[in-house]
């Protein structure tokens, strides 16, 4: 069993890794003194739909590591 959650936990990992990468920058860099950076704040349903596949990647994770870290499985 744990070497499943082993195995899906390095899935993740390369996934979580992958997704983040995808991501559009979100920085506001100099533009945000001016207050310009507010222009273009609205998200696409591409990137909400991305957000939500990152935040439910990165649960598997942490919940396999901390089955592991705790010993919880065997």
């Amino acid at each position: 069993m744990v070497n499943i959650l082993w195995a899906i936990s390095t899935a993740a990992a390369v996934l979580l890794i992958i997704l983040i990468l995808l991501h559009s920058p979100k920085g506001d860099g100099i533009g945000g003194i001016g207050g310009a950076s507010h222009v273009f704040a609205s998200q696409k349903s591409a990137e909400k739909g991305l957000n939500k596949l990152t935040g439910i990647v990165c649960a598997v994770f942490i919940i396999c590591t901390f089955l592991i870290g705790f010993g919880i499985v065997k």
